[in-house]
């Protein structure tokens, strides 16, 4: 259970006092007090991109250059904030982002974000009302749809996607054929299918969602986007029937297979996925540097070449490394070890800005590296977070405490798609009024 029920908002305020006038800010490992005051530190940072209720901004949505699925993430890092740390800032914020993008459907797909919507950009707010179902968040007014119909209804448009016409299944990564990408199947996109069905599965018991997790995570092994050292590769063109194979590893993509894998876990007891688990987190030790233990992005950090999506994939790592500890924890010792000695890098890094803490994108080395953002504050808030996690107990399902409701039942085992010439043709419809829309949008901007 809970440890620190309600956190006074005057103590956060109280400890916010010890961020020297140099900006330095020291995180105590061993100290809730500290971790608390860090979380609490870069949430402010976090939230200081926000805009959505000034005049010009969007509800719910970041300012750019932040992509639609960050901003899913960071209200999903904000529920765990609010639970891990006690402090209700932000939780009315995060209600009314979280329900003024749900699109006309209640899924996650809102109009304006048709022409760049992919699947995996839908998961993570996904992941959001999830998270808010299994934490007791704040439920929605019973006029607005409840955290775990959300939930359901991603999950649901998501499975419907299934594509058996290439590479013998799995989704493919944008939604629409129009955007780029629609030709390639990539392990985020099946990640994020994997990770709702396997959350819905211990949330609601419903055998249905348990094929579907086996089915998303035996793909994903079959074409070969984790091989047998458990490392998870970025994806493949479905004009090479995905058999040629970008290698590129990111942090999120075993995070939350093994998060994922953790639910499984948690639920079933079964060994073979206790055995993912650990094989997955010995897996992840390549994102550790050798010589400090701190967390990087090894693809693109070292050479300085992570884009603004790049610089987020740390804290969903350590987010599903939280919630990992929580629901399997016989894995806590490692992962507390390589959250810990990750601290002192964050440390050190978020020393810059006009505020003198706000955080870099790399942690390995000594000082700021004259870069910020939301995914720098996020990726920081999430690691000193869930060294929290052990004091609270696991997430909550519909038989545990869960009080947020479901109407929707999950795509039937036999429902895979197969995508055919009336589905291409459908989508060249969408394709042709999406490009008469943003024609005519350039036409009244240049009148």
């Amino acid at each position: 259970m809970r440890t620190l029920l309600s956190f006074p908002l005057f103590a956060l305020l109280f400890l916010a006092n010890f961020i020297s006038d140099v900006g330095a800010i020291e995180i105590d490992v061993n100290s809730t007090d500290s971790l608390v005051h860090a979380a609490w530190v870069f949430a402010h940072g976090m939230m200081s991109y926000y805009n959505g209720n000034q005049t010009g901004g969007e509800q719910g949505k970041f300012v750019e250059p932040y992509y639609w699925w960050e901003s899913g993430a960071a209200w999903g890092g904000l529920i765990d904030y609010w639970y891990l740390t006690g402090d209700d800032t932000y939780n009315q914020q995060v209600v009314s982002s979280l329900l003024s993008q749900v699109g006309p459907d209640n899924n996650y797909m809102p109009a304006d974000e048709t022409t760049s919507e992919g699947n995996d950009d839908q998961s993570f707010w996904g992941f959001a009302v999830m998270n808010a179902a299994e934490r007791n968040f704040t439920n929605p007014d019973s006029s607005q749809p409840q955290w775990l119909a959300l939930a359901e209804a991603v999950f649901n448009v998501m499975a419907s996607r299934w594509d058996t016409s290439t590479c013998n299944g799995g989704l493919r990564w944008q939604i629409f054929q129009f955007n780029n990408g629609y030709d390639y199947k990539n392990t985020i996109s099946n990640a994020g299918l994997f990770m709702m069905a396997a959350r819905l599965y211990r949330y609601t018991g419903n055998e249905t969602y348990l094929y579907w997790a086996e089915t998303t995570y035996n793909w994903t092994e079959g074409v070969g986007f984790v091989d047998e050292n458990y490392y998870f590769y970025d994806g493949a063109h479905v004009e090479t029937n995905c058999t040629n194979l970008t290698l590129y590893q990111w942090t999120y993509n075993p995070g939350i297979f093994m998060a994922g894998s953790a639910y499984l876990y948690n639920y079933t007891g079964s060994a073979l996925w206790g055995q993912r688990v650990q094989s997955i987190l010995d897996g992840i030790t390549i994102f550790f540097d050798s010589t400090t233990g701190i967390m990087y992005e090894q693809a693109c950090e070292i050479a300085g070449t992570c884009d603004v999506d790049e610089k987020a994939f740390k804290g969903i790592l350590a987010n599903c490394m939280g919630l990992t500890a929580q629901l399997a924890p016989f894995t806590w010792g490692a992962i507390y070890q390589h959250l810990a000695q990750t601290v002192p890098g964050i440390a050190q890094s978020c020393v810059g800005g006009r505020d003198g803490v706000t955080c870099g994108t790399t942690w390995l080395d000594v000082g700021w590296d004259n870069t910020w953002g939301l995914g720098q504050e996020l990726s920081a808030m999430e690691v000193v977070l869930n060294l929290l996690v052990q004091n609270f107990s696991a997430p909550y399902t519909s038989t545990t405490g869960g009080s947020s409701t479901g109407l929707i039942t999950p795509v039937e085992t036999n429902s895979t798609t197969v995508i055919t010439t009336g589905d291409r043709a459908g989508a060249g419809i969408i394709t042709s009024v999406a490009l008469l829309m943003m024609l005519g949008s350039s036409w009244w901007i240049a009148l």
